[in-house]
């Protein structure tokens, strides 16, 4: 499999445009885009690899209890999302659902658990099955624990 393309900054319109729903998610506690169709949304906030400011985006993810996972797709790109290379140099995120917030460690599954996890997405989000077929690049899933505090 080769390498994926790195990230690349997004320019500043976009970036506004990305941002909307994370201001609307915040202001309400998650009653509006605390879900995509069937999918719920939370909030990830990572800490930037180079800028080292904090980042928060809007993401969809499920429960495996008692952790949470994200999937890395990029909405089927080639480029791993820049949260993922965030979190990879810094696991420790925040992560809001509803009007909760907590910290918590991010760590890429492991082949075994990537293979129960993806096993998962087949039957409750077939988007992610259509969109590994048409890349090179294994698409990440991101493991979300509990910190200790």
């Amino acid at each position: 499999m080769s390498n994926p393309v790195p990230a690349r900054r997004l320019p500043g319109p976009i970036r506004f445009l990305i941002n909307i729903p994370v201001v609307l998610y915040r202001s309400t506690g998650g009653r509006i885009g605390g879900r995509m169709g069937s999918t719920r949304i939370l909030l990830l906030t990572t800490i930037g690899r180079k800028s080292g400011r904090p980042h928060t985006v809007a993401l969809g993810y499920f429960d495996d209890a008692p952790n949470l996972f994200i999937v890395a797709s990029n909405n089927g790109t080639e480029r791993h999302p820049a949260w993922y290379l965030n979190l990879t140099a810094h696991p420790e995120v925040e992560v809001q659902v509803r009007d909760q917030r907590r910290r918590m460690i991010a760590t890429t599954a492991s082949p075994e658990e990537r293979e129960r996890l993806w096993a998962r997405l087949a039957t409750e989000a077939k988007q992610y099955t259509g969109y590994q077929q048409k890349m090179s690049r294994e698409i990440p899933i991101v493991i979300l624990r509990a910190t200790e505090e």
